[in-house]
């Protein structure tokens, strides 16, 4: 079923693509959280905005990947762009989702307290709101990354050069190779794994008092 000796011929190739995984990934996740930072701080001052603006990102969503990969090669070619264009489009409805919620779930108190110590609004939304909504934004690029992986795979039916993993998924199917595909496949989810578990001990690294807490906390009462 698994070819070794043409995994131990390509260990060059499935690095390499394995690295392109990841740059697409990252390129996706950094561009499509810094643009879902900006609307989010712009709906939680404005928030009827709310509506229209997480309604736009769902719209965008809800675009099947295959066919908004095939809209953009007419206009970017076959490029990185018209790669990484759709990957951060896809992340827009969870970011701004998870931003929005996280900054608007910090207690009232605590925000009115802040601003009674004389903090400005740039020093309460960076220095009280923002450490304290970092449960839902690291929630956020947890699941973010995780989709934008399995993504990435999907944009390697718009060109060889552009899909990571996915390519030997790709050319598994079309020479009917089975090693070609468990390798694409297995490292995919392997990626996914691995993203999600960095990001669990960033979100424990950054918020220490998080583990105090719960720490300190009796344990649940388990209902008989």
């Amino acid at each position: 079923m698994i070819d070794w000796a043409w995994l131990a011929d390509h260990l060059d190739a499935i690095v390499l693509r394995t690295v392109q995984h990841v740059y697409l990934t990252a390129i996706a996740l950094t561009v499509g959280f810094a643009i879902s930072f900006v609307l989010a701080l712009w709906v939680v001052r404005r928030r009827m905005l709310y509506g229209p603006v997480i309604g736009v990102a769902g719209i965008l969503f809800t675009i099947p990947s295959l066919a908004l990969f095939a809209a953009l090669v007419p206009i970017t070619g076959l490029s990185v762009l018209t790669a990484v264009v759709p990957l951060v489009l896809y992340t827009l409805v969870i970011f701004i989702h998870n931003i929005v919620t996280g900054l608007e779930g910090v207690p009232a108190e605590v925000v009115e307290a802040a601003s009674g110590m004389g903090y400005s609004r740039g020093q309460r939304l960076w220095q009280v709101e923002l450490p304290l909504a970092i449960p839902l934004l690291v929630a956020g690029l947890r699941v973010a990354s995780v989709s934008t992986i399995g993504l990435v795979t999907i944009s390697a039916l718009i060109g060889d050069a552009y899909g990571g993993l996915g390519f030997f998924i790709t050319e598994g199917i079309r020479h009917s190779f089975p090693t070609e595909i468990y390798t694409g496949a297995i490292l995919s989810m392997a990626l996914a794994v691995v993203a999600d578990l960095i990001f669990v001990r960033l979100q424990r690294r950054i918020t220490p008092w998080s583990r105090a807490r719960a720490a300190g906390s009796p344990a649940p009462v388990t209902p008989r």
